[in-house]
């Protein structure tokens, strides 16, 4: 589990319970047959996301997420970019605690570095169904961050 790590880039917002966290994720990626390798989960600013949204997807847009895929032969690698002033704006849009939405992203990054897709309805519903399965699993302490 300690190949899961944590970052931070122009931000101050630290993860909590990172113990627990890996675990969970760790759980997950084996609930679909997998194993884990190494993810980086880098909480950043809405600048920085939106710079390496533009360079690498040459997409012009906000986003709460970005994932590169590095998996191979049933190890799941890779790293989550995740912009945690979309969080906080999903929150609100959401009325969602700020570690539920983190977590929702966490897992939804996951998901796609598992192979899951959102780019149709029917991949959305998908996506969404299997991260409502998984925040479900989450351990109880880690429902109250």
């Amino acid at each position: 589990m300690q190949n899961i790590h944590f970052f931070q880039e122009e931000t101050t917002y630290t993860i909590k319970q990172k113990i627990l966290l890996r675990q969970w994720i760790t759980n997950s990626i084996s609930t679909e047959g997998f194993k884990t390798g190494n993810i980086n989960i880098i909480i950043c600013s809405d600048s920085f996301l939106h710079k390496m949204n533009k360079k690498y997807l040459d997409h012009d847009t906000l986003t709460d997420i970005i994932t590169f895929d590095y998996s191979e032969n049933g190890i799941i690698s890779g790293d989550l970019f995740i912009s945690i002033e979309r969080i906080r704006e999903n929150t609100t849009v959401f009325s969602k605690k700020i570690f539920d939405e983190l977590h929702r992203i966490i897992i939804h990054g996951v998901l796609h570095l598992i192979g899951f897709g959102d780019k149709t309805c029917l991949e959305k519903d998908e996506m969404t169904k299997n991260e409502n399965i998984y925040l479900s699993r989450r351990p109880d302490r880690l429902k109250i961050s």
